[in-house]
């Protein structure tokens, strides 16, 4: 009998939840047409702001096409580390900035590809691929036992691997 009490609660509150919504839609629409926001699925939240690709193999094609090195973030939205350096990721302006520069891909599951995982499947792990489509496994953090893995207080030495892999381009091309 408990569960059935818990339900009808639920639909009821859906069901007020609701009614209050089409209040609230109602008012906006007089004072001011609600602008088209663009979807922003892709981000996850590392930056709304940036232009992120939607697979690894656009990613890659779009890399080597356009001639920037691409950076993959590895995470989860389960995991407090991830969502740590999400946070610091998207709030600090040097790095949002410095990423415009890159081809970016952020993602929640593994690939195929064994060269994105050096050193295992662990998150969240920041890896750069230049547009000979080479991964850097030379462009590291601070951890001897998670290469690629950086915590929040790490944004200074990613900062400076973002540039090291855009300054290495320079000088191999």
């Amino acid at each position: 009998a408990m569960e059935k009490t818990c339900m009808s609660m639920l639909l009821l509150l859906v069901a007020v939840s609701c009614a209050l919504a089409k209040d609230v839609g109602k008012k906006e629409t007089k004072e001011t047409p609600a602008k088209p926001k663009l979807p922003q699925t892709l981000s996850r939240g590392w930056g709304d702001q940036l232009i992120w690709t939607q697979t690894y193999e656009e990613a890659l094609y779009r890399a080597k096409n356009s001639n920037r090195p691409l950076m993959i973030i590895h995470h989860l939205d389960d995991c407090p580390h991830s969502q740590a350096l999400k946070k610091v990721f998207a709030e600090n302006k040097e790095i949002q900035k410095l990423a415009e520069k890159f081809i970016l891909l952020n993602l929640v599951y593994e690939t195929t590809d064994k060269n994105l995982s050096p050193d295992g499947q662990y998150v969240p792990r920041i890896l750069f691929i230049d547009p000979s489509l080479t991964v850097r496994a030379d462009i590291t953090g601070r951890y001897s036992n998670r290469l690629y893995a950086y915590e929040p207080s790490d944004t200074a030495l990613l900062y400076s691997n973002m540039q090291k892999a855009l300054k290495l381009l320079k000088t191999e091309l």
